[in-house]
């Protein structure tokens, strides 16, 4: 996992591992996190058992692909329910679809975990790596052979709804109640900033808001809307469903610092005293937010550890969209959200 602001030159160390034949992928990511700090530089590198090689599925926005013929059936090798570790490309308007071809292959039989990666500008370019090199709109899954305990939290509150997205294609919402989609957004941001929004500060202002797709008996799975176009049509970071019953939510910086915790406790069954590593995807967007908070919510899950006699520091990255199954196994792509992988096998690690 690589920082994004001062990266090594990717193919030449592809190359190198290449010659000293070390099978790896990895991604280009906003930032970095280290226990309670955050960096723009740099590099974690984690060892992993894993089942079989790491499949590269490039293109995956590409229309009518047919991706099914990428994924390998698993071997029944491994000692624990495995964990698919996803990387892929966050800027891919059609990331959602591939992880719903995912889960029609796998579907339950394994946990899900990873985070979109992609540069601290936000532009479309390389920023996921194997050893066959170095590629945009594409994904790697890994197939991790270690016990591991997930938790899914945001934290986000609902002010507005429900709204039926009555048109939308891929990642763009078109119409919001048979209205323009920046109306309505527009409208519903105004009347609690009380400021006013427009294309030129619209990613400003909607750090403080998110949409929350509506889900029975758990959390809204929130999508963060990025900018609007000139039809005044909103691009999220992930498709919104046509159809799709969705709320308008707000952050509390005080509200998403416990739901890291919230979420921590969910990742550790009772009695989990082993836990080897902890990784954790945060969004790039949930950092902004917080700011100079941003430490609190990393404290809080090193705490969390403390207070359990556990001896692990928390790592990861800030991404461009989290991916994570649910308790009832579903896989998601969630936005402003944190997700934490708690992992019981012996690694190693270097930074």
């Amino acid at each position: 996992m690589l920082a994004g602001q001062e990266p090594p030159e990717v193919l030449h160390l592809i190359s190198e591992l290449n010659k000293k034949k070390i099978d790896f992928f990895g991604g280009i990511f906003p930032g970095l996190i280290y226990g309670a700090e955050k960096y723009h530089t740099g590099a974690i590198i984690h060892a992993f058992p894993v089942i079989q090689r790491p499949i590269l599925i490039q293109n995956i926005s590409e229309p009518s692909k047919d991706l099914s013929s990428y994924y390998t059936p698993l071997d029944k090798s491994y000692k624990y329910k495995p964990t698919a570790f996803i990387i892929a490309d966050g800027l891919s308007p059609k990331i959602y679809s591939f992880l719903s071809s995912v889960y029609n292959v796998y579907a339950d039989s394994v946990h899900y975990f990873g985070g979109g990666a992609g540069t601290p500008s936000f532009k479309e370019q390389p920023c996921i790596f194997n050893s066959d090199g170095f590629f945009q709109d594409s994904a790697i899954i890994a197939f991790v052979d270690a016990k591991c305990g997930l938790g899914v939290q945001h934290g986000w509150h609902r002010i507005m709804g429900p709204i039926i997205v009555t048109k939308s294609e891929g990642n763009v919402i078109k119409e919001l109640n048979w209205k323009n989609a920046f109306e309505v957004y527009q409208e519903a941001i105004e009347t609690d900033s009380g400021r006013k929004i427009d294309p030129a500060n619209f990613f400003e202002i909607s750090l403080n808001y998110a949409f929350g797709i509506y889900c029975e008996g758990a959390e809204d799975i929130v999508r963060d809307p990025l900018k609007v176009n000139e039809k005044g049509e909103l691009i999220c970071a992930g498709e919104v469903p046509e159809n799709a019953i969705i709320n308008i939510l707000k952050g509390e910086k005080l509200s998403l610092i416990k739901s890291a915790e919230t979420a921590l406790e969910d990742s550790l069954s009772a009695g989990d005293m082993d836990v080897n590593h902890c990784l954790v995807m945060d969004c790039i967007a949930r950092s902004m937010f917080l700011e100079d908070d941003f430490k609190e919510e990393i404290r809080t899950i090193m705490k969390g550890f403390e207070s359990r006699n556990i001896h692990v520091v928390p790592e990861g990255v800030l991404s461009l969209g989290e991916i994570a199954s649910r308790e009832e196994g579903v896989l998601e792509l969630f936005n402003k959200t944190i997700v934490i992988g708690v992992f019981h096998e012996s690694t190693d690690t270097a930074h």
